[in-house]
């Protein structure tokens, strides 16, 4: 008879690898709604208000990851996470949490219509629009709605029972999309981007309270629940504050350096890039943090490094392929999906494709949470930090917008010096499977090329 370890080791692959397929149909699924709305809403809207949905956007994803203490990390990867006091505990942290960044944003929202009153922002620039101020405050309703949001999603990512979490995350989407659309269709205004964020995030959280299973949440405070929620969350804190001034630095900047139509059409490749490395990065993180908190929980060291290896040798196939692919085929894929208005946003998308070489080491930084070693996370996103604020003003000064796109592009690339050395600290670093993984990047180039020769020949 097998082993009760080889037992553990063959459900644990299993249901990753149906955790895996389920979250690869919800990616393939959400770029299609995704993709698709947004080309319809690209002929309804002008470019101005893209422009002025990211600035939006962006302050309320500042917001939230300027405060994230990593409560679903926690519960994830903690031995209390299905203790119904701990996620209690961390249900209440997550609303107090909610309305507090509310608060904020109606406090930012203020000090905008300040700022256009006494003329502070060039006036061309996104910043000096009239709708923004009021466009940030009821975009902050967000906070409040996503602090509700069950814990039972969280328990389900843990236990890599994830059907229900990727339909209803499909599900809210879907919902916001038809919102986005008829509302576009009949104002023709950026309140159908407003709109459909705050219909999705409300239609996520009421689903997930109403159709998953699992203990119903109430509020509840715990002091030694709180003390490792604390204990965990202080360098996640201290990650998200530098890593969402990385993250979207690039949007400060250009908010102030771009002209709205500039500012949209680079919102339309960073909407593209983003979703679907954002997809990517949800289906890394849904399965590997699960997979590798389980093996680290059991203190199985071969085990874990047998999972990364595996996992890693798939990340870095798609990524590299996606990241050659991107560099030589995006002015041909612009082309395809948006008017002539948008087509200077080609090349910016295949400078920004860059960014994929770096972005399959997300799956180290799996590796770190699952050990606890959140610290690493911290540095690695202060490096990227200093990088790019240091690289923009320098760069945008010497050579406008176009060369600060490739200090966007290139300013995690000093990170692979931290990575390499934590890797190598808990042994899970082969330079032979780095090197041998490279001819995809060459791969996906040349599949690139020929894309667009055969449809320029066309």
């Amino acid at each position: 008879m097998p082993s009760i370890d080889v037992q553990a080791a063959g459900s644990l692959r299993r249901r990753a690898i149906w955790a895996g397929a389920w979250n690869v149909l919800s990616l393939l699924a959400s770029q299609v709604m995704r993709l698709g709305g947004n080309l319809i809403i690209a002929r309804l809207l002008v470019p101005e208000m893209f422009g002025l949905m990211v600035i939006a956007t962006t302050v309320s994803v500042l917001l939230h990851l300027l405060s994230d203490v990593g409560l679903r990390q926690n519960i994830i990867q903690s031995p209390r996470g299905d203790d119904p006091l701990f996620l209690n505990t961390a249900w209440t942290v997550q609303i107090i949490r909610g309305f507090a960044l509310f608060g904020l944003t109606l406090l930012l929202a203020l000090a905008s219509w300040l700022a256009q009153q006494a003329s502070l922002w060039p006036a061309n620039s996104t910043y000096a629009d009239p709708q923004l101020p009021l466009v940030l405050a009821i975009t902050g309703v967000s906070a409040i709605i996503y602090g509700l949001q069950s814990t039972k999603m969280d328990i389900a990512v843990r236990t890599l029972q994830q059907k229900r979490v990727v339909l209803i995350d499909l599900g809210s989407q879907l919902v916001g999309l038809v919102v986005m659309l008829v509302v576009g269709y009949l104002t023709r205004s950026v309140w159908s981007l407003v709109a459909a964020g705050l219909v999705a995030a409300l239609t996520s959280t009421v689903l997930g309270h109403v159709a998953m299973q699992g203990p119903s949440n109430r509020l509840q405070w715990d002091r030694g629940a709180l003390d490792e929620l604390v204990s965990f969350g202080r360098w996640i804190l201290v990650s998200s504050m530098v890593g969402v001034l990385a993250m979207y630095g690039d949007r400060m900047w250009f908010g102030a350096s771009m002209t709205e139509v500039e500012l949209g059409v680079y919102s339309i490749a960073v909407l593209i890039l983003g979703s679907i490395q954002n997809g990517l990065l949800r289906v890394i993180g849904s399965v590997a943090l699960p997979a590798f908190s389980e093996a680290a929980r059991e203190g199985d060291t071969e085990r874990l490094k047998s999972l990364y290896y595996r996992l890693r040798l798939m990340v870095d196939l798609v990524m590299l392929f996606a990241c050659g692919g991107f560099l030589t085929a995006s002015p041909l894929l612009i082309g395809w999906m948006y008017d002539e208005r948008y087509h200077g946003a080609g090349t910016m998308l295949a400078i920004l494709s860059l960014s994929f070489f770096t972005l399959r080491y997300t799956l180290a930084h799996q590796v770190w949470l699952a050990l606890a070693l959140t610290k690493y996370q911290a540095m690695d996103n202060i490096i990227r930090l200093v990088t790019l604020w240091a690289a923009l003003p320098l760069l945008l000064a010497l050579g406008g917008t176009h060369w600060a796109i490739w200090g966007v592009a290139l300013h995690t690339f000093p990170t692979l010096v931290l990575i390499v050395y934590v890797n190598c600290k808990l042994g899970m670093f082969s330079l032979k499977r780095e090197l041998i993984v490279l001819p995809a990047l060459g791969a996906g180039a040349l599949c690139g090329v020929l894309l667009t020769d055969f449809f320029n020949w066309l």
